[in-house]
């Protein structure tokens, strides 16, 4: 079994396994980056049929598979989205964390090694 890709949300986990005697695999829980202030962060006005895959892939494009990123849109709300299935509330306001945020801070090593992983 090979570890998590370089983009994925769980990079932030630690993985076992099960002494129950399954010795199934295990990820710990999972330390959300959440919201910050940065000056660079934008808001975006939610359109009709838009979902978190999608601003991900729109937002995030220079980086592979970029929609499977929804997730940094989810934890990066003042009031994080924990459901990323829900149907987005057009007109509603999210706030999209930019490149620089992305790259820089929420996949940066020291943060990686700061949770433990």
């Amino acid at each position: 079994m090979s570890g998590p890709r370089r983009y994925s949300r769980h990079i932030f986990c630690l993985g076992f396994r099960d002494g129950g005697g399954t010795g199934a695999f295990q990820l710990s829980e999972r330390e959300p980056y959440g919201y910050r202030e940065f000056s660079d962060n934008r808001e975006h006005i939610v359109a009709q049929g838009e979902t978190l895959y999608s601003l991900a892939a729109k937002f995030f494009a220079p980086i592979p598979r970029a929609a499977g990123l929804w997730w940094i849109i989810a934890d990066f709300q003042p009031d994080p989205i924990h459901d990323p299935t829900i149907t987005l509330t057009p007109a509603s306001i999210l706030v999209i964390p930019s490149m620089r945020t992305v790259l820089e801070a929420v996949f940066n090593e020291t943060r990686r090694l700061e949770v433990g992983v």
